[in-house]
């Protein structure tokens, strides 16, 4: 018989939506081409011409891609991470010597004050190397302690923390707890006043770098009392603070050297210093670090687009099947076609999108989003299809082929490490739930009380007559657009005419928005719940985002003569695949079977369906689904294990 869980916080929904609510970034005070994108009103002008980074930070950030490319050449051995399922203290070493803890953080802390862009490009390339690699950077600097004190530290907190970043403490983002994912309503960690510092109780799960941090962004709930605000709130923590136990070191299909834990706390005093803004604005300050942290992952999808691509062409020359190389059989060269554009439309999406960040012109919440949920998809396909090309040789281990004397291609390591990208840092399902939100924004902006049950007759007319207002202007532009003149963006009509595409682009756009719109007038207040035909919503409006950044990434390279024929060529190959895609999401927004799922679905749990599992045996093993995470002392030895120790 499974031992009990522990007891769970109890929020209702309503109360879940109230709190995510209230940690949205809810003004939009910049221009964003993919909110406008979602509106129907397709805002070329804002990535076109495509911005450019400035010649130093070029100069600065490929002196260090150079360094970085040399160490890992000569330093990392991905055979060995994936072996040992540990990352070499040598490795972490070397990082910290070249300065790469501190690739984000500015240079009068001790760092590299890399752009986006190049931070970026720093990913893809020692991700390639290990993606394990890759996690560690990027947990320590796009969501780990850096990030925040940048966004919302003191002075004071920047000065003690940001130098020991830059060159020598790896930090950790701990926010999920065993019974508490992407529902912050019900986190369980707390943080208790007493005079000076906070008390912290509470058990998180899934703390990437936790086993090896020096320092701990921590999300725990203050309790409501009198002088304190109390919620959600941030705190920098010291990982060797008395009362911290890293209880497990994870492992996980792929990623092998990732050290990622359970941490406890028990008891564990933090000076009320260091808390990272007011008490209740920790969600805020995670949802707003996360913003530009996103781009770490589309950085590392894009890289590993890059070496399926290169394993997928240097493969399918040299293998022969029936007289000709594969890769000229139809049935394997869609698939090395897909892989080429989709890895082009990658880099346009996360080059745009980072230069984006880096110039603070526009806000880029819903386009990182998008990078991040288009990236983690496409990526896990390609690599998916390299394995499928590989055929036998794609499902065999690296060291299995090197040991009956073939190349040592971990194709099959690459799909696994790729896998957990659709899940990290928000799954693709609350990806799409969490751009939804914003892309209708201006709908509940206007028309949000006239469904909102508890709203009075008052409010709900004052609503009527203000959507009234709004809609009246923006229907009537939905009807016609540039998308329907032949010549129009005539810029792009080149050897190869991609003026098509952004003409669909622009037509396609205003679709999605009176798509958008029926679905709010048909199901009101029930919209939220339509979580299928939201994620296609979403699906169409990545897709055309990305058919927008590869189509602008094509012209600037053309412009400067870096290998525009082939741009366009990929641009191309990829617009006409994307717009298949479209054409099939349009055709289940409305032909689906999601009313039938739902029936399916609670026939499986209400047990009509249990005789369907006859015949089978489960070798999971006893205990509960979710761990007890009752608070109190650790009874488990530290699994920590700092770099060097």
């Amino acid at each position: 018989m499974s031992a009990p869980t522990t007891s769970r916080t109890t929020v209702t929904e309503r109360e879940a939506r109230q709190v995510a609510e209230a940690a949205r970034q809810q003004d939009w005070h910049k221009p964003s081409f993919a909110k406008e994108l979602f509106l129907g009103r397709f805002r070329l002008d804002l990535i076109h011409p495509h911005p450019l980074p400035d010649p130093e930070s070029v100069r600065r950030g490929e002196e260090f891609l150079a360094k970085l490319r040399a160490f890992c050449e000569s330093t990392i051995d991905t055979a060995r991470i994936e072996r040992e399922a540990r990352i070499p203290d040598e490795v972490v070493t070397g990082l910290k010597e070249l300065g790469a803890l501190g690739m984000k953080i500015d240079p009068k802390y001790g760092g590299l004050g890399l752009t986006q862009l190049y931070y970026n490009k720093a990913l893809a390339l020692v991700g390639s190397a290990s993606p394990a690699v890759g996690a560690l950077l990027s947990a320590h600097q796009s969501i780990g302690v850096p990030q925040p004190l940048k966004m919302f530290g003191t002075q004071e907190q920047k000065d003690a923390f940001l130098p020991r970043c830059a060159r020598t403490d790896i930090s950790a983002f701990l926010l999920t707890e065993p019974d508490v994912g992407s529902d912050p309503a019900r986190l369980a960690t707390t943080a208790v006043p007493d005079g000076d510092d906070y008390v912290l109780d509470g058990v998180k799960l899934w703390t990437t770098n936790g086993v090896v941090a020096d320092l701990l962004v921590v999300m725990a709930r203050v309790p409501k009392s009198e002088g304190h605000k109390g919620g959600i709130t941030a705190f920098v923590v010291e990982a060797t603070s008395e009362g911290i136990t890293v209880e497990n070191r994870n492992a996980f299909m792929g990623l092998r050297g990732i050290e990622n834990g359970v941490t406890r706390f028990h008891q564990v005093r933090v000076p009320a210093a260091n808390r990272i803004g007011p008490e209740g604005a920790g969600l805020k300050i995670a949802l707003t670090t996360l913003n530009t942290g996103r781009l770490s992952l589309p950085a590392m999808c894009a890289g590993a687009g890059k070496w399926c691509l290169k394993i997928a062409r240097e493969w399918s020359a040299e293998r022969e099947q029936w007289g000709k190389p594969v890769a000229l059989h139809e049935a394997v060269g869609s698939k090395i076609s897909f892989i080429a554009a989709t890895t082009f439309a990658l880099e346009a999406v996360l080059d745009l999108s980072s230069q984006m960040a880096d110039e603070d012109r526009n806000d880029i919440r819903i386009e990182a989003a998008l990078a991040k949920l288009y990236g983690s998809e496409m990526a896990w396909k390609m690599a998916d299809e390299l394995v499928q090309i590989r055929g036998g040789r794609g499902y065999e281990t690296a060291e299995s082929l090197r040991a009956r004397g073939e190349r040592a291609v971990p194709a099959e390591q690459m799909l696994r490490d790729l896998r957990i990208n659709r899940i990290f840092e928000g799954s693709t399902e609350i990806m799409h739930l969490l751009i939804a939100r914003e892309a209708v924004d201006a709908h509940l902006s206007v028309a949000g009380d006239l469904i909102d049950p508890d709203k009075s007759l008052s409010d709900k007319a004052k609503a009527g007559a203000h959507a009234g207002v709004f809609y009246a202007k923006w229907l009537p532009k939905l009807v016609a657009g540039p998308g329907q003149l032949p010549l129009s963006y005539g810029e792009f009509k080149h050897e190869v005419d991609l003026s098509g595409h952004l003409r669909h682009v622009e037509r396609t756009a205003r679709k999605l928005a009176r798509s958008t719109f029926y679905a709010m007038s048909r199901w009101q207040g029930r919209m939220e719940t339509k979580q299928g035909f939201l994620g296609r919503i979403v699906d169409i409006g990545a897709e055309l985002f990305a058919m927008s950044a590869v189509c602008v990434r094509a012209e600037l390279l053309r412009s400067r003569g870096e290998h525009g024929r082939e741009a366009y060529q990929l641009a191309d190959a990829f617009c006409r695949q994307a717009r298949i895609r479209i054409e099939e999401l349009f055709d289940r927004l409305w032909t689906n079977t999601d009313a039938l799922d739902r029936k399916v679905v609670k026939g499986v749990l209400g047990g009509a369906y249990t005789w369907l599992e006859d015949g089978i045996l489960d070798p999971s093993g006893d205990g509960p689904w979710i761990a007890d995470a009752t608070l109190g002392p650790s009874a488990r030895e530290s699994e920590r294990r700092p770099f060097g120790d």
